[in-house]
C-alpha cells in the first residue's frame, strides 16, 4: 500500500514541478481574476517563466547543476560480478509498436551495459526496468532482446521487471543480488539521475561503483532564444533535483 501511495505521489510531483504546468497555472489564474489588476502581473509571470526555462544558457547551468553530484567510481581493471543497468534508456511504446528494441533519450545506459560486458569488466548484466504491468512487455524484456541480438548470451542477462521507480529498483534488484551472491557490482545510470539512484540502492544494502552516462550538461552559453529542447532539459533537471529533496525526507537514502 505504501509503495502504490508514493509511486502515486511521485507522479504527481512529476507534473507539479514542472515550468509548463506552473505557466498553464498562472495563465488559468489570470483568465479567472481577468477584471482584477493581478490578471496582467499573472500572465506575465507566465510569461517570463516561460521563456526563462526554455533557453540554453539556464537548462545547461540547470542540467550541470543536477549532473555535477554524479562521482564516478568505475574501477577499469575490475573485473564485476554485475552491472546493474537502471531503465530508463528504453521507450517501451515505440518499441511496441515496432516490434524492435527503440533507445530513447537515455539509451547510453543501454549501449554501456553492452559495451561493459563485451569488454569483459562484467560477468552478468542485471536490467531493473519494470513497468505498469509486468504481464506485458516491460522495459527489461525489450533490453534483452537487444542484447541477444548483439549476441550476448541470455544466461548472462538477468532481468528485475517489478519496479516502477528509482527506489524499486534499488529494493528489487538487492534481492537479486543476494539471492545469488554477486559481491562486486556497477551501476549504470544517467549521471543525472545517478546521485539518488546510487542513494537509493546504498539504503537497500548495496555498496555499487558507479558509472554515470548520459551526461547532458555543457559549458556552452548557448542560445537565448527559447527552446523546446531546453525547456525539456530544464524540466528534467528540475523533476530530478525536486526527487532527491523527496526521497531524502521519506528516507530512502541520501547522497
Amino acid at each position: 500500500m505504501i509503495h502504490r501511495v508514493f509511486f502515486a505521489l511521485s507522479k504527481f510531483l512529476d507534473l507539479l514541478i514542472a515550468p509548463l504546468t506552473w505557466t498553464l497555472l498562472l495563465l488559468l489564474a489570470a483568465v479567472l481574476w481577468r477584471r482584477r489588476r493581478a490578471a496582467p502581473w499573472l500572465a506575465g509571470a507566465a510569461a517570463l517563466i516561460l521563456c526563462g526555462f526554455s533557453v540554453e544558457p539556464v537548462a545547461n547551468r540547470l542540467t550541470r547543476f543536477a549532473e555535477a553530484a554524479a562521482q564516478r567510481t568505475f574501477r577499469p581493471g575490475m573485473v564485476y560480478d554485475a552491472a546493474i543497468v537502471l531503465g530508463g534508456g528504453i521507450d517501451p511504446a515505440a518499441s511496441s509498436l515496432t516490434g524492435e528494441t527503440e533507445l530513447g533519450p537515455a539509451g547510453d545506459r543501454i549501449v554501456a551495459g553492452y559495451d561493459l560486458f563485451r569488454s569483459g569488466r562484467v560477468r552478468y548484466l542485471l536490467l531493473s526496468a519494470g513497468g505498469p504491468d509486468p504481464s506485458e512487455q516491460v522495459e527489461a524484456d525489450w533490453g534483452a532482446a537487444l542484447y541477444r541480438r548483439l549476441g550476448i548470451p541470455d544466461d548472462r542477462v538477468v532481468l528485475e521487471r517489478t519496479s516502477r521507480n528509482t527506489r524499486e529498483n534499488a529494493e528489487e534488484s538487492a534481492r537479486i543480488v543476494r539471492a545469488r551472491g554477486w559481491k562486486s557490482l556497477l551501476l549504470v545510470t544517467s549521471a543525472m539521475h545517478a546521485p539518488r539512484a546510487l542513494a537509493s540502492f546504498r539504503a537497500a544494502g548495496l555498496s555499487p561503483d558507479l558509472l554515470p552516462v548520459d551526461v547532458r550538461g555543457n559549458g556552452k552559453p548557448g542560445s537565448w532564444l527559447p527552446r523546446a529542447n531546453a525547456l525539456d532539459r530544464s524540466t528534467e533537471a528540475l523533476r530530478e533535483l525536486a526527487g532527491r529533496l523527496v526521497y531524502r525526507v521519506a528516507g530512502y537514502g541520501s547522497s
